[in-house]
């Protein structure tokens, strides 16, 4: 993989900003005291008249957000998904979901890949607590070309959007001249007839590693994008359920509330089979570095190759 070009999304969020910037007067940009590490500076620098620093106040940007909305601005409020979705929740669901406002939402350093910042910066709870709001679209892209995808599709859609990316620099896996982005479908990036993995986020590079050391083994594993939390995909996963029978979710976030969940619910109205849901489960990260963390908490390839062989 030494060859394979990698970036993290976060830095995706950025320089997507600035291109939309460039195309649209309306867009402008909050964040709280973090735009060196959300990347919302490298739009501070070209528009510095459209970027707002709104301070350790987290819950405030959101109001403020709200507030331009309303005056026909297209507001990115950006921040650690921790603060975004955490601190600030009562402010999203009520100023900003409520009334259905046109707000995006940039929540990066989500997971447990945030790394050293340890277990109260690493929040496994975001996309759970997103999905109960109504009105909510939530996108979790994977790499660089699908991170800049996901920006513009969240301009162009009115309502509220939460955006999630990550810290630790992602394989681009997207550089085909056949991809496509489309807001709320999910993508097959391996056929396969035995099991089905649907991943999102970092873990789908994770999750087409595992498939060939199946293959290996003489499994033969489909590969499934999700990078549309909600609205969720149905038509593929319950497709992939009638077909392949049995199902394995990859988040990099809890097995509550999260993917996994948003898939059980689909295939247990529609298609029931057996679901493994692969994730954190119920508890805190710790300090450490990124792939030290994903390695022991068995969301790397190898981990995800082991928790599908020993649940087949």
């Amino acid at each position: 993989m030494a060859d394979v070009k990698k970036i993290a999304t976060r830095e995706s969020y950025g320089n997507a900003l600035v291109e939309l910037g460039r195309e649209y007067p309306d867009l402008v940009v909050l964040d709280a005291d973090l735009a060196a590490a959300t990347k919302t500076g490298i739009f501070k620098k070209e528009f510095p008249e459209r970027h707002i620093d709104c301070g350790i106040a987290e819950c405030n940007m959101m109001g403020i957000a709200a507030g331009l909305s309303l005056t026909g601005k297209v507001p990115f409020a950006s921040s650690f998904a921790m603060f975004a979705a955490g601190r600030a929740y009562e402010q999203v669901r009520n100023t900003i979901g409520y009334p259905k406002l046109n707000v995006k939402i940039g929540a990066t350093h989500a997971g447990i890949s945030v790394g050293e910042d340890g277990a109260t910066h690493q929040c496994n709870e975001d996309i759970a607590l997103m999905r109960t709001i109504p009105n909510m679209v939530i996108i979790n892209p994977c790499d660089d070309v699908e991170a800049r995808a996901a920006v513009r599709a969240a301009y162009e859609h009115k309502g509220p959007v939460y955006l999630r990316f990550g810290r630790l620099a992602a394989p681009v896996i997207n550089d085909g001249p056949d991809y496509q982005f489309e807001l709320g479908k999910g993508v097959t990036l391996r056929e396969g007839k035995d099991i089905t993995i649907v991943a999102t986020g970092l873990e789908v590079n994770f999750a087409l590693e595992a498939a060939k050391m199946l293959a290996d083994d003489g499994v033969d594993a489909r590969v499934i994008n999700i990078h549309t939390i909600k609205p969720i995909d149905k038509d593929i996963i319950v497709k992939a359920a009638k077909e392949t029978k049995k199902l394995f979710t990859v988040e990099e976030h809890s097995v509550i509330g999260g993917l996994g969940s948003a898939v059980c619910d689909v295939v247990c109205e529609n298609a029931p089979v057996p679901v493994y849901k692969i994730g954190m489960r119920d508890r805190y990260g710790e300090s450490g570095p990124a792939v030290e963390l994903l390695h022991k908490y068995e969301l790397d390839a190898e981990g995800i190759y082991k928790q599908v062989k020993g649940n087949l």
